[in-house]
């Protein structure tokens, strides 16, 4: 006798499963990819940033720590410079947000590459976020849609 309070219970944990899986099933994924656009832009706008606030020390970071191969470190700085504070403004706003993954999942391969293969678990997640947005475009709070809803009005 003791079977059925246990399949009731059951029964009840499925039903309070599928409710709670509805509830999230609501959030829209726009957001999510919003938060995505923001997340792992700042965290490279915000490496640019710091880059640009002491630039000595970004050359001598390329010089020492980062060491790229084949590539002068003040070029490399400046490239990475250039790309960390561009190309995240263009995920924030959500404009030619698939291109602009692009420069940023090279930079992710060549920092897991030559300069922290250690932190591994780290890139991989930004590759994942940048990999979806390219995949997946930026979502609904985008200008990206915007212009595509502007263009298909005009046909």
């Amino acid at each position: 006798m003791t079977a059925q309070p246990i399949d009731q219970d059951r029964g009840n944990a499925r039903r309070y499963y599928v409710v709670a899986r509805s509830w999230l099933e609501c959030l829209p994924l726009s957001l999510i990819q919003l938060a995505m656009r923001v997340a792992v832009g700042s965290v490279f706008f915000n490496s640019g940033l710091l880059k640009i606030r002491s630039w000595e020390f970004a050359i001598k970071l390329f010089e020492g720590e980062y060491r790229v191969p084949f590539i002068d470190p003040t070029l490399a700085a400046r490239l990475a410079t250039f790309s960390e504070l561009v190309f995240p403004a263009f995920l924030f706003l959500g404009l030619a947000t698939r291109l602009a993954t692009l420069p940023l999942l090279g930079m992710t391969l060549v920092i897991q590459t030559f300069v922290y293969p250690q932190a591994w678990t780290e890139h991989l997640l930004w590759a994942s976020i940048l990999v979806f947005l390219l995949t997946r475009g930026p979502g609904a709070l985008s200008l990206d849609h915007l212009i595509e809803a502007h263009l298909k009005g005009r046909r």
